[in-house]
């Protein structure tokens, strides 16, 4: 979609997104006293000279994620400005506008530079704005803009379009505090002719493109109009430079450079100000109590100049919140203090099931645990003299912050068991079928036993964002790693799967997103249903209005021009989805007939976190989100809740304990059913007379059973052989069933 890099450039780092529609802060607006509103500047801004026969310039960047993760067939644009000029943020760009540049991206450096060279005559939209109430034929306004293809050509068409106007790495700054207005930056025009006029500063409103703008005349052909100069000065040369801007907002808050009492001073006025789920009850934290808990741990690190003590107290604050996209990376640091925290343990494993019982699910060799006598399958009832499963709520994991209660308990029974070596715990357990006992014991220096926690046995660093294969049973199965990777690649495997499965007529597709941690959400749902599916609306905080304010349109999965249709499908969800993933996910929830099939919900962690990352001393990064996802009623989409499964599968003993993939077994079984199963028929069938079948016969319109069914066979005629045959009929209706035999005559 040359990724609504105008629309809502919705795909962010490592966990959420939508990419940016951000903009710089706004220009200085000149006011009445500074421009007389109604005759041309008596310096008229008219330049001479040569009209511009090319566009060079260069840009840099901070958030690299989008260049150099997302994107790599890289490309600029002119593009056509007519969706900001009617303040239509719908507004398709149409290909015959489409002019596409060179870029040559360095990205060990964070820059590029980049050409375009103009076209003799532009096919951009005419618009005219010289506000003199009468009809003229009007301009072409373009801006330069950063427009990597997504999919398909590499033009913005089809299921890649480009809606309203640029405001991330365009040669305009944006106001994304009020609708995504034009502040600054260079427009390139193109008159037809000598007798348009185009304005010369922003007018009293401090808008662009309105009734009171001052206009002037402007030459035939193409001027560069800089924004920044007032009146805006007109540039007529033959290679314009323009550089595209990084905004503001988006731009990474860099406090490296500040000690630590500032830097975090600094990041918690931002955090504070901004914080994605302010107003929202059981999410916002009690500011002034946070502070007051964490400021002392950041003094102490300040005067003993300790890096380590640093990320401590920006672990304990990214504890103070209720949130799973609050992220810390510590590098080194954090690998030192869980590295601590997870050493010792007493070699064994345990999950809940949904009654409650904690089962032993993992015994480490030669262990503490099986050298008590320890079994997989156990269970295990006190912990230190209390019911096990209050011990496990008393657990305060240091893994958090966490979204949901689901996510939190996850996280308190696998560090319930961590200690320090030399450590004693006192269990009573229960092996199957055997009498409980209690036991002591001593905590030795391993992790094993908390490696196994983890359900990512078949997790694979180097494998494809999207994998896909035909099981056994003839069922497609398709599982989207990440959407934190190539775009245009994750788009183009997807639907080579939906083209693999249509093309071997597969009874139905199972759709694994079970352990994908988010990137972008690219609405891979649309190939599966031909009705639009509403989603959030994202918002983000206003110094302007002090609250919350709409950014953009409401997002929504689109139909693919391409549709694939299946009997059946199922969509795999778990708590290991979220963010992006989860939008994702909602989406394929939406089509219809799709069955979600799951033990847990999705994580339940989705707001935007692009304008929310700060960099911090000691290489130290903070990540919380600023902006969320509401829907209609004012509540918040997705987050704390998830993407719930339509047919939970329970976690009990058999599921904890089998070594199969239960929920995959689950989604197998019925995308295998054939439609209609199950359903009782309103009668028995009857059997037409031999004049009406000869008739439905040489009629040619009346299908065999044969072709409805689900079951194909290579080959008949084996004695004593049943061939069965399972078509599903949502209303009477005639069918051919045809049969016949051999004679030796």
């Amino acid at each position: 979609m040359q990724p609504a890099l105008m629309r809502r450039l919705s795909l962010l780092p490592v966990c959420t997104l939508l990419l940016l529609a951000a903009a710089c802060g706004p220009a200085p607006t000149p006011t009445p006293a500074d421009i007389d509103l109604t005759t041309v500047p008596s310096e008229s801004p008219q330049a001479a000279g040569e009209s511009p026969v090319r566009i060079h310039g260069e840009f840099s960047y901070s958030n690299e994620f989008v260049t150099e993760t997302y994107y790599v067939e890289q490309a600029v644009a002119l593009v056509d400005m007519t969706g900001f000029v009617l303040r239509d943020k719908e507004w398709t760009i149409p290909v015959a506008s489409q002019v596409l540049g060179f870029m040559d991206l360095d990205a060990d450096a964070n820059q590029a530079t980049f050409f375009i060279d103009l076209p003799a005559r532009p096919e951009g939209q005419f618009n005219d704005v010289d506000q003199d109430g009468q009809a003229d034929q009007g301009v072409q306004i373009f801006a330069a803009a950063y427009s990597p293809n997504l999919s398909g050509g590499p033009y913005s068409e089809g299921d890649d379009v480009s809606e309203g106007w640029p405001a991330y790495l365009a040669s305009v700054t944006t106001d994304t505090e009020n609708e995504d207005e034009v502040t600054g930056g260079k427009l390139m025009v193109w008159a037809p002719d000598d007798q348009q006029q185009f304005p010369t500063g922003f007018g009293a409103d401090g808008l662009l493109f309105t009734a009171d703008d001052p206009v002037g005349p402007l030459p035939a052909g193409y001027t560069a109009i800089d924004l920044d100069q007032q009146p805006f000065a007109q540039q007529r040369v033959a290679d314009v430079e323009m550089t595209l801007y990084e905004p503001q907002d988006v731009a990474i808050k860099d406090f490296s450079g500040q000690s630590y009492q500032e830097a975090f001073d600094s990041m918690f006025a931002v955090v504070r100000k901004e914080y994605a789920f302010n107003g929202i009850p059981g999410k916002q934290p009690d500011w002034d109590s946070l502070y007051d808990q964490v400021e002392p741990l950041v003094a102490e690190a300040q005067s003993q100049n300790d890096a380590y003590l640093f990320y401590r107290a920006l672990h304990a604050f990214t504890l103070g919140f209720h949130d799973g996209h609050v992220g810390l990376d510590g590098g080194d640091y954090a690998n030192q203090y869980f590295a601590e925290i997870i050493r010792g343990g007493y070699g064994l494993a345990i999950r809940e099931t949904d009654d409650g019982q904690a089962l032993v699910t993992y015994v480490l060799d030669g262990g503490p645990a099986a050298q008590a006598g320890i079994q997989v399958g156990a269970e295990i009832t006190t912990f230190n003299d209390q019911p096990v499963g209050d011990a496990i709520g008393q657990v305060d994991p240091p893994s958090g912050p966490f979204s949901t209660d689901y996510a939190l308990r996850t996280e308190q029974e696998r560090y319930l068991l961590r200690a320090t070596p030399g450590d004693q715990a006192t269990l009573t357990f229960a092996n199957p079928s055997q009498a409980a006992r209690t036991v002591t014991l001593e905590a030795v220096s391993e992790h094993d036993s908390f490696l196994a926690t983890f359900d990512d046995e078949d997790y694979d660093p180097n494998a494809l964002p999207v994998e896909f294969r035909i099981l056994d049973s003839g069922a497609g199965y398709v599982r989207i790693n990440s959407n934190y990777d190539d775009l245009n690649l994750i788009v183009r495997l997807f639907e080579r799967a939906l083209q693999t499965f249509a093309a071997n007529d597969v009874p139905g597709i199972i759709i694994d997103m079970r352990q994908n941690s988010g990137g972008a959400s690219l609405g891979l749902a649309g190939y599966l249903t031909g009705e639009e599916i509403p989603l959030g609306q994202l918002e983000y905080y206003s110094d302007k209005t002090g609250q919350f304010e709409p950014s953009g349109v409401r997002e929504t999965v689109r139909p693919m021009e391409e549709q694939y249709s299946f009997d059946r499908m199922a969509l795999l969800v778990s708590q290991t989805c979220y963010s992006a993933c989860e939008i994702e996910a909602y989406g394929f929830s939406q089509v219809p007939g799709m069955l979600v099939i799951g033990q847990y919900p999705t994580g339940g962690v989705e707001a935007e976190v692009a304008r929310g990352q700060f960099s911090l001393p000691a290489g130290i990064t903070l990540q919380v989100p600023t902006g969320r996802f509401t829907l209609p009623d004012g509540s918040i989409f997705l987050e704390g809740v998830g993407v719930q499964p339509t047919l939970r599968v329970p976690i009990d003993a058999d599921s904890l304990l089998s070594d199969q993939d239960v929920v995959l077994q689950t989604a197998e079984e019925d995308v295998l059913r054939p439609a209609g199963a199950g359903i009782e028929p309103a009668g028995p069938p009857t059997l037409a007379g031999l004049d009406e079948a000869e008739s439905a016969l040489r009629g040619g319109a009346t299908p065999a059973i044969e072709d409805l069914a689900g079951e194909r066979y290579d080959s008949y005629g084996q004695a004593g052989q049943t061939y069965t045959y399972t078509v599903a009929l949502e209303e009477s209706r005639p069918l051919l069933w045809l049969n016949g035999w051999c004679g030796a005559d």
